[in-house]
């Protein structure tokens, strides 16, 4: 749709700014208006790669220009502002929607700059009516205490000597008002959207600065599932360091903020709200857990923030479509699940019956068994069969109940599938091992790998013997080039700390991040980075298998690799077909 250009006269704002309420009202009024209109043209042009960074600016400038001569005190300033954070995403989307298109917004702006943005002196002073000529405003009467001075001769004010922050009542704002002749007119805004968090360049999404780009996490660091959190937290900043002392992202540096959210849902509200809107971060990336997704993930989608790589495989992820705001990096539980029962099937000559699900009491719990049961009704060509459920509470390693339920199995039980984390995990293993001690025991990799050999081990090494633990990541002691590069990176910037599945996983999805960011350029913003994430076709990591995004693909790779610990506690390969 073509954007109606009508000229706006500047008269509008140069009544005395010490005049009545009515009149600073109506010109507060006007440039809402204009900042409203403008902000959806250059929303749209911000996700058109073809239009030009510069000419955006330049066109935000004038309009902040006009904003900070107009508005009269702080909150006029932010109103005005909002209006057009509202209006400037509704241009973002409507490209992104289709309901508009480049070449379109390209005339728009265009029309825009042959009015708005002329050279000095290229109109004449009779190019238009006198009421509704661009001019320079006289400067304000003298603030109160000041009678009797002389007020200062009209200038023009180069844009740089502009105040970098809104008038006070008490400090009149500057007397220049620069060329702002005409501005598209478009209905008016709906809806409620968070402002812009820099009020010295209304362009800037919350979280981006000149200097750096902010990122939270909401996982567990304290309780019976930290140590996951703090593998996860360790892999992220391990790449993100790595990236920050080769210059950073276009001159950004990347930040990430933690919130313990205990690896309990009901505090993960709370935990994403500090982190956007106390921490102003950009984005969330790494995300621990099922049930905490289950908050953070919506809350996330409501805001149009981007919600990357998950330590999930939770469906609910997993949308189709995809959320446009969504990424995962990993397998999901149910390709973890059925790579896994095919291998006790195919490979260990299993029969269905023969296999049980111990599985948390929860979304993450019942996603697992979900996959189980997808594999089983696929291996029996589509008959029902029924599927011994094991499980326990969240946030503990209460087993006992399982182990009980387990002992009356009248079918002999030869294999367990694990959906549990660590600790309970281990307590499950050491419970039925002596009396099942040729059971087979696998895990999906949530479970935190290194957590659990050490658990397993300090029990013994018949404990940790033949468990099987699937991956979404390449065996840490492997040699190839992003093994190599992660144990290099982690030990340069956390000495000490030995190479682990789930930091590993931090780390590689953190470099999908990173390429993204790449490849979306200095003018960054959500929607211009979730169309430079779906621009990751066939991307070449090193992992043996390529990263693909695309607008109907959000998942990163499908593969599941296989690991079992030996007597020593130590993970080797194992084909899983």
């Amino acid at each position: 749709m073509r954007v109606q250009c009508v000229l706006v006269s500047v008269m509008l704002i140069a009544t005395p700014w010490l005049g009545s309420a009515a009149q600073r009202d109506d010109k507060a009024d006007a440039v809402r208006q204009i900042a409203a209109s403008v902000g959806r043209v250059l929303g749209a042009a911000s996700v058109c790669h073809e239009i030009s960074p510069p000419r955006i600016k330049a066109m935000t400038d004038k309009l902040l220009d006009l904003i900070r001569a107009s508005a009269y005190n702080d909150e006029e300033f932010a109103s005005i502002q909002r209006a057009y954070n509202q209006r400037y995403i509704e241009g973002q989307r409507a490209v992104t929607s289709k309901q508009t298109d480049c070449v379109t917004t390209e005339r728009d702006l265009a029309e825009m700059e042959r009015i708005v943005i002329s050279p000095p002196g290229a109109a004449a002073p009779g190019a238009v009516p006198a009421q509704v000529r661009a001019a320079t405003v006289a400067s304000p009467p003298p603030a109160p205490g000041l009678a009797g001075a002389s007020p200062a001769p009209a200038r023009a004010t180069p844009v740089a000597a502009l105040p970098q922050s809104p008038p006070s009542a008490a400090a009149p704002p500057p007397a220049t008002l620069r060329t702002l002749a005409a501005v598209p007119l478009a209905p008016a805004a709906t809806g409620v959207l968070p402002p812009i968090s820099a009020p010295t360049n209304i362009a800037i999404p919350r979280g981006v600065t000149d200097a750096e780009i902010r990122f939270g996490i909401s996982a567990p660091f304290s309780g019976a599932a930290k140590e996951l959190g703090r593998q996860m937290k360790l892999g992220i900043e391990t790449a993100f360091s790595r990236v920050n002392d080769a210059g950073g992202i276009h001159g950004r540096q990347l930040r990430l903020f933690a919130a313990d959210d205990g690896y309990d849902p009901a505090r993960t509200a709370e935990t994403m709200t500090q982190l956007y809107e106390k921490d102003q971060v950009f984005g969330i990336i790494g995300n621990v857990g099922t049930p905490t997704a289950a908050v953070a993930a919506p809350y996330a989608l409501e805001r149009r923030v981007l919600f990357f790589g998950a330590f999930t495989g939770a469906g609910l992820l997993r949308r189709d479509p995809p959320d446009r705001y969504v990424f995962n990096y990993r397998a999901s539980y149910a390709e973890e699940t059925d790579a896994v029962v095919r291998y006790l099937v195919k490979v260990r000559r299993l029969q269905p019956e023969q296999i049980a699900v111990f599985a948390q009491q929860d979304s993450y719990g019942d996603a697992g068994f979900e996959g189980v049961a997808k594999a089983m009704r696929a291996l029996r060509s589509g008959q029902q069969g029924n599927i011994l459920r094991l499980g326990y509470k969240r946030n503990t390693a209460d087993v006992d109940e399982a182990v009980a339920q387990l002992r009356k199995q009248r079918t002999p039980i030869k294999a367990i599938v694990m959906v549990a984390t660590y600790r309970a995990a281990a307590k499950f293993i050491e419970k039925t091992r002596d009396a099942n001690p040729t059971m087979i025991y696998t895990n999906v990799s949530f479970v935190g790998s290194t957590a659990l050999a050490e658990e397993l081990m300090l029990l013994g090494p018949k404990y940790a013997a033949g468990v099987i633990v699937t991956q979404v990541v390449p065996a840490v002691d492997g040699y190839s080039s992003i093994i190599l590069d992660y144990k290099s990176e982690l030990s340069t910037y956390f000495p000490g700390e030995a190479p682990d599945y789930v930091s590993l996983e931090g780390y590689v999805m953190a470099n999908i991040l990173i390429e993204g960011l790449k490849r979306t350029g200095p003018q960054l913003d959500t929607e211009r980075l979730v169309e430079g994430l779906e621009s990751l076709h066939d991307l070449d990591i090193g992992l043996g298998t390529p990263v693909n995004f695309g607008r109907v693909e959000h998942q990163g790779i499908h593969k599941v690799w296989g690991t079992q610990l030996d007597a020593t506690g130590h993970y080797r390969p194992i084909e899983l077909q």
